[in-house]
């Protein structure tokens, strides 16, 4: 959009700040004016402002505010790659917040054959491409579909959609060629004017939510912030909400130069007001405990003041069932922090704390106190986590795992408690003797006593060194050394053929080629064994069972 209205607009008339782009009722308007015309559609709305931002964080729900930036969201699917990591963390956030939303299918100009058709319009583009692209563009389209099927949505492509109301509408489009740009303005468009009338009308009172907290050379810590209604002025009131409200003044309201991004612009246009919707930096003191994700007030009337600090205040920034034996997450931003406590609710992990910002002292004597050793972990979302962090952590019995990727955190710290699982699993296992039944084989007989050495076939179970045999219920002796084609090895499972050494063993006295010969097991040993009876293969398991009785 921005590269297709960069020609045909007077310099200032698309503005965009931090990540976010307004687009006024004009642009849509020459974007869209053939389809509009055939739909006979007429834009009431002022415009849309898109705000772009990493992952999820302009999708933040204040449950006890009432705080929700996003009225409309765009999931945007490579068509070609179909849904990733970051799409299905994104469609979890849109769902758990009940957020209406439409998909953009993108980068529909590599699909094989394609040929761009030098307009906005997808659906005139489409009328020209040859029949294997529409094949393949629809063979992509129903793999959308899918997916999003998955997560109880029924969606269509958005010409072919009913009712609006129910099915999720996905928009081909391309970045490079601006193919279907017309069509997804015209739908976020409809669907605003449409379904969020009221929502849109602004009441005069300045409020907003905090997108990022900045140091800047020469300003000091300033905030990014989403005005998304009424009017934000110079030496107004800030308010800006918390578990401990802050109370400053607006030194400075700052806009980027015309068509400039605010992230990396370095000239700014100094303001003296600005309205809703809108995105600004805005420069004020004390700014110190300021947090992405928190909403904020401002107001010229100091007698106000108290009023909107109850407005902002946060009792605490997530809810969660608080488990001593839980886990540490940190986070970014509340939303960040919420769809971290989401995400772990579902996965069954307990939490323990659950806070923003980098990882702190505090963290650690929290931690030290956790009994559960694989609960003693910190999981931390789009923070800064350095070698001293970590090597502090473990200090501490405390391992951390960090990530910008939500699913990753999680799947990481799963596997890791499989694998400590595993391991423990396996140690206890060494440590104990285990089912085993053996047939000596005739004419591998290589020394009689002392100790003995003969020849087995591993009938069932697992043979290690140090298992005591039996034959006909009678100790035949205590297994000294297991070989295999002259190498020494700890143990040997069913199908293989192995030489033993038995201390007290005699060939030709209490034991002959072709006898069976069992483990003997002791009644804590098979105590132990059944209490770790799903980690034994099934063979064992049966010859467990068989030893228990007898």
């Amino acid at each position: 959009m921005r590269g297709t209205s960069v020609t045909k607009l007077e310099p200032g008339e698309l503005t965009q700040h931090i990540g976010a782009s307004f687009i006024p009722k004009k642009v849509i308007e020459d974007l869209s004016k053939d389809l509009l015309q055939k739909m006979k559609v007429s834009i009431e709305i002022p415009g849309l402002l898109f705000i772009d931002t990493p992952g999820h964080a302009a999708f933040i729900s204040m449950r006890e505010k009432g705080c929700n930036v996003a009225d409309l969201a765009i999931l945007v699917v490579d068509i070609n790659e179909g849904f990733q990591e970051q799409t299905h963390e994104s469609l979890k956030i849109i769902k758990e917040y009940r957020i209406p939303f439409v998909v953009a299918a993108t980068k529909i100009d590599r699909i094989a054959g394609w040929k761009d058709q030098k307009t906005t319009s997808f659906l005139e583009s489409i009328s020209r491409q040859s029949e294997e692209v529409v094949d393949e563009l629809d063979k992509k389209i129903y793999t959308i579909v899918s997916y999003l099927a998955e997560y109880n949505f029924d969606s269509e492509r958005f010409d072919r959609v009913t009712d609006f109301t129910k099915q999720i509408a996905i928009v081909p489009v391309s970045s490079i060629t601006k193919e279907g740009i017309a069509e997804l303005l015209a739908i976020l468009s409809g669907l605003s004017q449409r379904f969020l009338k009221e929502k849109i009308k602004c009441s005069g009172k300045a409020k907003g939510i905090i997108l990022e907290v900045k140091e800047v050379k020469g300003l000091g810590l300033t905030l990014d912030v989403i005005l998304y209604d009424g009017k934000l002025s110079r030496e107004d009131y800030l308010i800006i909400g918390g578990k401990e409200p802050v109370v400053t003044k607006v030194k400075a309201l700052l806009l980027p130069r015309p068509m400039q991004e605010i992230r990396v612009e370095k000239k700014f246009i100094n303001v003296n007001e600005v309205v809703a919707a809108i995105g600004v930096k805005v420069v004020a003191q004390n700014l110190e405990k300021a947090i992405a994700g928190m909403p904020i007030r401002a107001t010229k009337d100091e007698k106000e003041i108290p009023k909107l600090i109850e407005e902002v205040k946060i009792e605490k920034y997530v809810d969660f069932e608080k488990d001593p034996n839980g886990v540490i997450i940190k986070a970014d931003t509340v939303g960040s922090l919420e769809a971290l406590v989401k995400l772990l609710k579902e996965a069954e992990i307990p939490i323990r704390k659950a806070d923003i910002g980098n990882i702190n002292r505090e963290d650690f004597i929290e931690g030290e106190l956790i009994q559960d050793k694989y609960r003693k972990v910190i999981l931390a979302f789009n923070i800064k986590v350095d070698e001293q962090i970590i090597n502090e952590a473990k200090n501490f019995g405390l391992r951390i795992f960090s990530s910008n990727v939500i699913y990753r955190i999680i799947d990481e710290y799963k596997k890791w408690v499989e694998e400590e699982k595993r391991k423990e699993i396996e140690i206890k296992l060494q440590a104990l003797p285990r089912p085993v039944r053996l047939r000596v084989i005739p004419g591998a007989i290589f020394r009689s006593s002392k100790p003995a050495i003969f020849g087995v076939d591993v009938l069932e179970g697992t043979l290690k060194s140090g298992v005591i045999l039996r034959r006909e219920g009678k100790i035949v002796g205590r297994v000294r050394e297991i070989q295999s084609e002259g190498r020494t090895i700890d143990k040997a499972v069913k199908g293989e053929r192995v030489a033993i050494s038995v201390d007290e063993a005699v060939v030709g006295k209490n034991v002959f080629e072709n006898d069976i010969l069992v483990s003997e097991l002791g009644k804590v040993e098979i105590e132990k064994l059944m209490e770790l009876f799903e980690y034994l293969r099934d063979d064992e398991k049966k010859l467990l069972l068989e030893l228990k009785e007898s």
